[in-house]
């Protein structure tokens, strides 16, 4: 019963000693993706290649919107048949919009998940580097909770603002 009770003492003290030496780093990948410099340069990217895109969807909503106005407004004093014609239009031009709201945003979302995957695969290497460099033994990217004394996301930050795009 002693040695068992020695053997469980050295273990708990080995574990402590082992425990002391390890180093901890977590980072904050949403922090990463909102404010380094590639994450921001992507994010203008992005704006630029779907404004256009964006500009039409706006002209075409409010196309559409003109159109239920003048539908409500003269509903009324329209004949059947060009209310029935104003109401077809609105019904086809409304579907239009639908699927092309759609698509953008699909297309939006892909394109962002791109340049996210490229922000982080880039982010991926500077957390290696950093951890390689200053001897972490493990450094997380998800956690319910991190204290601010092992977060080294503005490290992580500042390396993707000091690299270029292809190292």
């Amino acid at each position: 019963m002693k040695k068992l009770a020695f053997l469980a003492l050295s273990l708990l003290i080995c574990g402590t000693a082992a425990a002391a030496d390890t180093r901890i780093g977590f980072v904050n990948t949403e922090r990463v993706f909102r404010d380094a410099a590639p994450a921001v340069r992507a994010q203008k990217k992005i704006e630029q290649e779907f404004a256009k895109r964006d500009q039409e969807m706006q002209k075409m909503s409010e196309q559409i919107r003109k159109l239920q106005e003048t539908l409500e407004k003269n509903a009324v004093t329209m004949t059947e048949g060009e209310r029935r014609n104003k109401e077809r239009e609105f019904a086809e031009l409304n579907k239009d919009f639908q699927r092309k709201q759609r698509e953008f945003r699909e297309d939006l979302n892909q394109r962002r998940n791109e340049e996210l995957a490229a922000v982080l695969e880039r982010a991926n290497r500077a957390i290696k580097a950093i951890a390689e460099s200053e001897k972490y033994d493990i450094i997380f990217q998800e956690a319910v909770y991190a204290s601010p004394r092992i977060d080294i996301t503005d490290k992580v930050i500042k390396a993707l603002e000091d690299k270029p795009a292809g190292k």
